[in-house]
């Protein structure tokens, strides 16, 4: 299965609030207008980001969610950015920036000068949020030009560090339950001109636990449909609702996985172990680099891509890096291919447990729709 770069400057979600801006009126500073991204003026626009809505997902179970793929006919897709996943995605989203700008490299990267992982939706008490991401979000920059921004999430995301990270800046409103965040939204668009984000984690959840093929997963995809389906009807007909996604998932069956603590080689010259099991970071031992990129591929041969740093940033997978981000990025690279994933046991056992998986560059993880109604 071939790669998808990302679309970094023309359809990612970079570009989606930039895009929004300039429907609005409002064009950011520092922030570059996509080339392929072209949103209807309004005076009001609602983000909806399901969290695991893939668009080759939600093209091939059409049948449960009828009236987001009804919206399929009249869009094309975006692309996340590079590694496929939450954290990522969400941040890219909120400050309208490429990973190598943002500096949130992956679901768990080093922390530069330690032997330390940042758990990028964990967090860590040590890590300020604002220096580990310093640039002001694109929520922020539209609120300053005149727009009303409103984000609107679980109560428990309020002062997290990833909500610290992508969404500061603006107002939020806590809302647990779907009726709460329809009710948000619904106030929070009275004010023109205005944006509101909402999120749902659920669909991402389920496909975690059970899978992308699963009935859990195909349920939580027809509830998912109803909320939105009722936002839009609950929304005045001039505003504007974009429906995106974070990233797509892969099921990994069983004989696609590749424990590092089950082939010890896989170990030597390594010496953290970061990323996820689609996206692995590897930081290695000093002079390690060559012989590790040697291993990996004579290892895993067809199942992952392996590279270096160096190389994927001249690939553009995580758009221009700054110097800060440098020692986030590992050494050597991973990313998975087809169905194929690399755990570690030891260092992530909980990964394991998974079903449904996301990091890497495959079409089913990289394609996120971008539907407009």
């Amino acid at each position: 299965m071939s790669f998808v770069p990302p679309a970094y400057g023309q359809r990612s979600l970079a570009d989606v609030v930039p895009a929004v801006g300039v429907a609005l009126g409002a064009r950011l500073p520092d922030r570059a207008v996509p080339s392929g991204l072209v949103l209807p003026d309004a005076g009001a626009y609602v983000v909806f980001l399901i969290d695991g809505l893939g668009a080759n997902l939600l093209s091939r179970y059409a049948h449960a969610a009828p009236y987001l793929s009804s919206l399929l006919t009249h869009s094309e897709p975006g692309t996340a950015g590079v590694p496929s996943t939450t954290a990522t995605s969400l941040t890219s989203l909120g400050t309208g920036l490429p990973p190598g700008a943002h500096g949130l490299v992956g679901f768990t990267s080093r922390v530069p000068g330690t032997g330390k992982l940042l758990n990028a939706l964990a967090w860590d008490s040590s890590v300020d949020p604002v220096e580990w991401q310093p640039h002001p979000t694109a929520f922020a920059l539209l609120q300053a030009q005149g727009v009303s921004v409103t984000v609107v999430n679980k109560r428990d995301f309020a002062d997290s560090g990833l909500t610290r990270v992508a969404h500061r800046g603006v107002d939020f409103v806590g809302a647990d339950k779907v009726g709460e965040r329809i009710a948000a939204a619904v106030t929070a668009t009275r004010e023109r001109p205005s944006l509101t984000y909402l999120y749902d984690g659920d669909l991402d959840w389920t496909g975690h636990r059970y899978g992308v093929s699963s009935s859990q997963w195909l349920q939580q995809l027809s509830i998912i449909d109803s909320e939105v389906e009722q936002l839009r009807d609950a929304l005045p007909h001039d505003i504007r609702l974009v429906v995106v996604a974070d990233h797509g998932m892969i099921d990994s069956p069983p004989q696609s996985r590749i424990d590092v603590d089950e082939q010890l080689e896989l170990r030597d010259g390594v010496a953290l172990l970061g990323g996820e099991a689609r996206f692995r970071h590897l930081y290695c031992h000093s002079g390690a680099v060559d012989d590790v990129v040697a291993t990996w591929t004579d290892v895993l041969g067809d199942r992952a891509e392996v590279l270096t740093r160096d190389d994927a940033i001249r690939r553009g997978w995580f758009g221009p890096v700054r110097g800060p981000v440098l020692p986030r990025l590992g050494d050597v690279l991973v990313a998975g291919r087809g169905d194929h994933a690399i755990f570690s046991s030891h260092d992530f056992a909980y990964e394991t447990t998974l079903v449904g998986l996301h990091g890497s560059l495959t079409p089913d993880e990289m394609l996120v729709p971008i539907l407009v109604d």
